[in-house]
C-alpha cells in the first residue's frame, strides 16, 4: 500500500494501517470441499481469525483439467476473495499450487500459502524404505512435484498411484459407498504390496476418508498428510508480515466464516459442507 502524505507525518498512522490489514480475513479455497480439512486445522490453530472459504465444486476435479482452465479458475477465486478483504490466501489444493501458485505470487503482493506433499515426514517416518504417494494425476504430473520427489531420490523409494475418480467419489459425499471402498482398495493395496509402510495422502480431499484408508492398509501402515504444517505456515507468514489478528474472542467465540460454492446445486453442497464442518454455517453461491 502506497502511504499518502498525511499517514506518513501522522504518528501512528502506519500501526493503525496495519492493525486494519490485520483484521481482514484468511481466503482459503480448493476444487472442492476437501480444503475443508485445511480451513478446519487454520481453525485451531488460529481461532480469532476471520476465514472465507471457496469450494470449486462446479470445476471439480483440477486434476483432471488443462493447466491453463485452473490457473484462470485459481485467479478468479483470488480475486473474488481480495475483493471480500482477504489478507492472505491459502490455495488448499495440491494440482492448484503446482499449476497456480507462481502465477498468482506474480500478480498478488500479499502472502500466499500452498500445499506441498507430505513426503518430508513421511520419508522420516518410514521403516521400509518405501513411500507411497495418493494424488491426482494434475498433482504427480507437476514439475513441481518432480522437484520435491527428486530431493528424497535415493533417500527413499517413491511409489505414486494416481487416484482418477476419487474425488468425484468424495464430493458426492456418501462416504459409506462401496464403490468407494472398492476405488480406495484397488489404489491403496498396489502401494502396501510394494512395501509401502507410509502413505501420503496429496490431494486435501482425501484426508476425508483417512478412516477407510487406515482401515485398507492396515495397522502397520503410517498415513501422513499436509494440513497441519500448511495452519503452522499459515501463522507463521501472517506473524512475519504482522497480520495475525491480535483480538480476544469475545466470550470465547471464534473468528468469522464464509462460505461460497461453485456446484450444480448449491443447497446439496451446503449439504455437504456442513457435515464435514460440523456445524450449520450459510453457504453462497460462487459468483465468479
Amino acid at each position: 500500500m502506497v502511504g499518502t502524505d498525511t499517514e506518513a507525518s501522522s504518528p501512528g498512522a502506519g500501526d493503525e494501517v496495519r492493525a486494519a490489514a490485520a483484521a481482514g480475513p484468511i481466503g482459503v479455497f480448493d476444487s472442492g470441499v476437501g480444503g475443508l480439512t485445511v480451513l478446519a486445522e487454520i481453525r485451531r490453530a488460529l481461532p480469532a481469525e476471520h476465514l472465507l472459504y471457496v469450494a470449486d465444486s462446479g470445476h471439480a476435479p483440477y486434476g483432471d483439467r488443462p493447466n491453463a482452465a485452473v490457473r484462470a479458475r485459481a485467479e478468479a477465486i483470488t480475486g473474488f476473495l481480495i475483493e471480500r478483504g482477504a489478507k492472505a490466501i491459502v490455495i488448499a489444493c495440491n494440482t492448484a499450487t503446482g499449476v497456480a501458485a507462481a502465477h498468482l505470487r506474480a500478480l498478488h503482493d500479499l502472502p500466499i500459502i500452498a500445499m506441498e506433499p507430505a513426503l518430508k515426514p513421511a520419508a522420516a517416518c518410514t521403516r521400509s524404505g518405501v513411500v507411497g504417494v495418493l494424488a491426482t494425476s494434475g498433482t504427480l504430473k507437476s514439475e513441481k512435484f518432480e522437484a520435491l520427489r527428486g530431493r528424497f531420490h535415493g533417500a527413499v523409494e517413491v511409489l505414486t498411484q494416481p487416484c482418477p475418480g476419487l474425488v468425484e467419489l468424495i464430493e458426492a459425499g456418501d462416504f459409506a459407498d462401496e464403490a468407494l471402498r472398492c476405488l480406495l482398495a484397488d489404489l491403496v493395496l498396489p502401494l502396501t504390496q510394494r512395501g509401502a509402510d507410509t502413505l501420503v495422502l496429496g490431494c486435501t480431499h482425501y484426508p476425508l476418508v483417512r478412516a477407510l484408508i487406515a482401515d485398507i492398509a492396515g495397522p502397520d501402515v503410517t498415513i501422513t498428510d499436509t494440513g497441519v504444517a500448511v495452519a503452522r505456515q499459515v501463522q507463521n507468514r501472517l506473524a512475519a508480515a504482522g497480520l495475525l489478528r491480535d483480538a480476544p474472542l469475545p466470550r470465547g467465540r471464534p473468528g468469522s466464516l464464509g462460505f461460497w460454492t461453485s456446484a450444480p446445486s448449491p443447497n446439496a453442497a451446503a449439504v455437504l459442507i456442513q457435515r464435514i464442518w460440523g456445524e450449520g454455517v450459510p453457504v453462497e453461491p460462487l459468483p465468479c
